[in-house]
């Protein structure tokens, strides 16, 4: 079969790690593959320094790809990232991994392409096979000066991949990209697709049928966003043509490990990723999104609909300064259970200050202080207005609603029992970060209401094993106390236990 195969489970998976493996999987990959007819593994990225955390294979030392090339009888790919590398850049970062690695892909955004046929130039005249990876192949149509210049890859690249980074394209859309591109270069074609449509196989398999030369895969889908076609299925095709013959007892083997990973990282495609790839929009965002605890799949999808049809937002609101007396005090409600198991102690306390305010930073507790006189305000955030209805049912919602402030990038939903009570910030203001958590929003409505006394509860920390985004939350909300004491000079006072030490402790017991 002269279709070449690529895997680059490790690079375009390293999305979802951080482009951290474990010697053990990356072992047993390199001990399949050295049985399964892949020709290429395209083991990570070469960069330059970048900020923040990023793992092995963002970077792959030299030391790493001499061990992957001693264990291999695969030829070894890398790629690197156009944006951040320069032709100047090159030489440094390759010229080392000479001896290792065969082929250099390169990333690239069609409106930076004639910048990046001088990389190629200087990665071509290092001694590497070079390959074009084009990505956003669905807009390719309105990139003019981008078509006029692929017949300049002829000089330099030995493959020019199609790249449908946005997972929207159809067969149809690759019969005709992959005609155009024939009729301007001469060079062999590759094919990578993403699966948000659930289409990169049926997409692979007609770029196959029209002659491509080369095409991605990666074990189980692995990567970025909702991830690519899944190389089992495509070798498991390709045999049941009598196209290729391996080994499945290889397959299995690197498939069990990545399909543990894939049950602790969850990537694969769902709702918002066919709602973005139909739409052509960011895998990035929709990445982020996604993994975001406050935005429900109802809520992305309301605001890529608004970010496909050009909109900031579908509503805006009165200010809550302008609409509420003024108070002195605020009682904020987190969403732990010492709300519930202390009610009692805590309706006397509100019994007793029914000048102090309620705001409920999550909807979990809402129900807890129905009894008291005490003005209510519950924070919406993301999906948050939904689960408010779900918690009151047929119940009457009494109290006001505030919103982030106006744009909202995951647009507006208010319970319509609240519609006319419902508010925004005009801003938060006495932090830079997460402001789209329920704890920015709360702490931001005591700053605009100029509160002189702040008592939380319902903030009561975790205790033993917590799961990752439990310890995000938990770090979170450590960032969010930090920043209002420093810019309020104020105390925070939970009035029931709490395992958050930013917090003074105090007890409703002692307070009643």
């Amino acid at each position: 079969m002269s279709l070449k195969l690529l895997d680059c489970t490790i690079r375009d998976g390293g999305y979802y790690t951080n482009w951290d493996f474990s010697d053990q999987m990356v072992d047993t990959y390199i001990k399949a593959f050295n049985e399964l007819p892949v020709v290429y593994l395209e083991v990570g990225y070469r960069s330059k320094p970048q900020e923040g955390y990023l793992g092995k294979y963002f970077y792959c030392p030299t030391y790493v790809l001499k061990k992957l090339k001693a264990n291999t009888n695969k030829k070894l790919a890398i790629i690197l990232n156009e944006k951040d590398v320069r032709a100047e850049h090159a030489k440094a970062l390759l010229t080392p991994v000479q001896e290792y690695v065969t082929m250099v892909r390169m990333a690239i955004d069609p409106k930076n392409f004639k910048r990046a046929l001088v990389l190629a130039t200087e990665v071509k005249r290092l001694g590497f096979e070079v390959a074009f990876n084009v990505m956003y192949m669905s807009t390719w149509k309105e990139e003019k000066d981008f078509l006029e210049l692929i017949p300049e890859v002829d000089e330099v690249a030995d493959y020019f991949y199609m790249v449908d980074s946005f997972g929207g394209v159809y067969p149809e859309d690759v019969r005709e990209i992959m005609t155009l591109v024939r009729s301007k270069t001469k060079v062999k074609l590759g094919f990578h697709g993403h699966n948000n449509l659930e289409m990169a196989l049926a997409n692979t398999l007609v770029a196959i049928e029209e002659g491509v030369d080369i095409v991605d895969a990666t074990i189980t889908g692995m990567g970025r966003g909702a991830g690519n076609l899944k190389t089992e299925l495509l070798l498991t095709v390709l045999q049941s043509q009598n196209k290729l013959n391996f080994d499945y007892n290889a397959l299995t083997k690197v498939v069990d490990d990545f399909t543990l990973l894939q049950s602790e990282y969850d990537w694969g495609t769902n709702l918002p990723y066919m709602v973005s790839g139909a739409n052509s929009l960011p895998q990035k965002q929709v990445m982020e999104w996604v993994s975001n605890r406050y935005y429900s799949f109802n809520s992305i999808i309301r605001a890529l609909n608004n970010q496909s049809q050009g909109k900031e937002d579908n509503l805006s609101l009165p200010s809550l300064t302008n609409k509420t007396k003024q108070y002195t005090s605020a009682l904020i409600v987190g969403g732990g259970p010492s709300p519930v198991e202390h009610s009692e102690a805590i309706d006397q306390f509100l019994l007793q200050h029914p000048e102090m305010l309620v705001i409920h930073a999550s909807s979990k507790n809402a129900l807890s202080f129905t009894e008291v006189p005490n003005e209510q305000i519950f924070c919406l955030v993301g999906n948050e207005g939904h689960r408010l209805e779900n918690v009151f049912g047929s119940r009457k919602i009494r109290g006001k609603c505030v919103l982030p402030p106006f744009p909202r990038k995951m647009g507006t939903y208010i319970p319509k029992a609240v519609e006319k009570n419902a508010f925004e910030l005009k801003d938060i203001s006495f932090t830079d970060e997460f402001q789209d958590s329920h704890t920015a929003i709360a702490l931001q409505i005591s700053v605009d209401l100029k509160l002189t006394e702040l008592y939380i509860t319902g903030y009561d920390a975790y205790s033993g094993e917590i799961s990752q985004k439990e310890q995000e939350l938990y770090n979170e909300n450590i960032q969010l106390f930090k920043s209002y004491k420093k810019q309020t000079d104020k105390e925070i006072i939970s009035i029931t236990s709490t395992g958050y030490k930013q917090l003074k402790s105090d007890s409703v017991y002692a307070l009643i």
